[in-house]
């Protein structure tokens, strides 16, 4: 790889700012998943392995108001840490100041602290000022004055520009990339830069429109585009296809008839669709070929389309998925998308990378993650990567 890693820091003695992310979903200060604490963990366990002194920065949630600060507190987030670490977590509840350098100024080498969220830096005095998240040159500077060398393992916050990623790169001779975010550089970054082939990517989700980039951009470079989810029925209308009540971006379809266009063969749509009259799990639904029947819209792909998919699929080397095949929060809609994802699991000749949101949320209710080979930590950061965007947090980290 071509950027700096941890495992290329000298580290002992020196405190060591990290970047993770750990934006987790949490209520009434009970973690509700902690999958983004322990994909941390091993970069946290090198650094202070090694001598490091680990200060930990991330945001969680969002910050608009003072009243929003107190249940978005990083504590139970360093309670939690130090449970997976099985070794003592010192939590500092201030994003600045004397409480903050005093007790980075006390840490022994081996020792971790989590800062409060970066994102209390939003709020000051009842104001939404914002410091933390449109990188305020001031105060990427003073976080930077915390630490000896910069660590940046948060891939999930790599499409934005904070002060807390490329805000404290600007004022490091040294940025290096934590494994996470090696390994999101490594399988990402070599999809879009130097994909193996046959390479075929799947896209579902909602909206043509959340996807044009990823589409145009991996259709120069797969040989296969396979559509799911509501977009697909956006490519239907650009067909002349009948659609009855599904989802459609009329204002899209004619960048779909461009796409569709382009794409030639290489576009693989649905043959069939799971339908209903309602949006509504306990709706009586069918299935159905080709056009969707007035007073229907379609909430799911069909069994001859997880067939024709993984057709497409049973020979590649490559496979990049991003986005769900039907409404996959309703278990009656959510098959489709479990095809693919075990499907994906058997896979055993081919690099398997699933790109973030509800397809990382399949794969995990189908316990087949560990036979995939990369699912990625970002959402956003994950589609902003494979439409070939160069992201803040990466481009800030150093060259080797």
């Amino acid at each position: 790889m071509a950027k700096l890693t941890v495992s290329d820091l000298e580290l002992q003695g020196k405190k060591v700012l990290m970047r993770v992310d750990f934006n987790v979903p949490i209520k009434d200060g009970v973690i509700g998943n902690d999958n983004r604490i322990v994909a941390a963990l091993p970069t946290i366990q090198y650094v202070i392995d090694h001598g490091g002194k680990a200060i930990l920065l991330s945001h969680l949630g969002r910050i608009k108001k003072e009243e929003d600060k107190p249940a978005l507190s990083m504590r139970p987030v360093a309670e939690r840490l130090s449970n997976l670490l099985n070794k003592p977590v010192t939590f500092v509840p201030a994003t600045e100041g004397a409480q903050l350098e005093d007790a980075i100024n006390k840490m022994s080498d081996g020792d971790v602290l989590v800062m409060e969220n970066t994102r209390y830096e939003d709020v000051k005095d009842g104001e939404q000022v914002k410091r933390e998240s449109k990188n305020d040159p001031a105060l990427g500077k003073y976080w930077a004055s915390l630490g000896d060398v910069f660590v940046n393992d948060a891939f999930g916050t790599a499409h934005r520009s904070h002060a807390s990623n490329a805000g404290i790169a600007a004022n490091m001779p040294q940025t290096a990339a934590g494994f996470l975010m090696e390994k999101e550089i490594k399988f990402i970054g070599g999809a879009v830069s130097n994909p193996a082939h046959p390479f075929v990517a799947i896209l579902g989700g909602a909206k043509v429109s959340d996807k044009i980039g990823v589409i145009d951009n991996l259709l120069d470079k797969a040989d296969k585009v396979i559509i799911g989810g509501g977009m697909t029925y956006t490519f239907y209308a650009a067909k002349g296809m009948k659609i009855g009540n599904s989802l459609v971006e009329t204002d899209k379809i004619d960048l779909a008839k461009e796409i569709m266009d382009k794409a030639g063969d290489k576009l693989v749509l649905p043959v069939d669709s799971i339908v209903a009259e309602k949006f509504d799990n306990d709706a009586p639904h069918k299935t159905v070929e080709g056009d969707i029947p007035d007073g229907y819209m379609a909430l799911d792909i069909g069994p001859k389309s997880v067939a024709e998919f993984k057709d497409v699929l049973k020979s590649a080397k490559l496979v990049v998925w991003n986005g769900p095949m039907g409404v996959f929060e309703m278990s009656n809609y959510a098959e489709g998308t479990l095809e693919i994802g075990k499907f994906l699991g058997t896979l055993s000749d081919a690099t398997t990378i699933v790109g973030g949101g509800d397809s990382t949320a399949a794969v995990q209710q189908l316990g087949v993650g560990e036979q995939l080979t990369h699912i990625s930590t970002g959402g956003g950061a994950s589609l902003e990567y494979l439409e070939g965007k160069t992201l803040p947090g990466i481009a800030a980290i150093s060259d080797k």
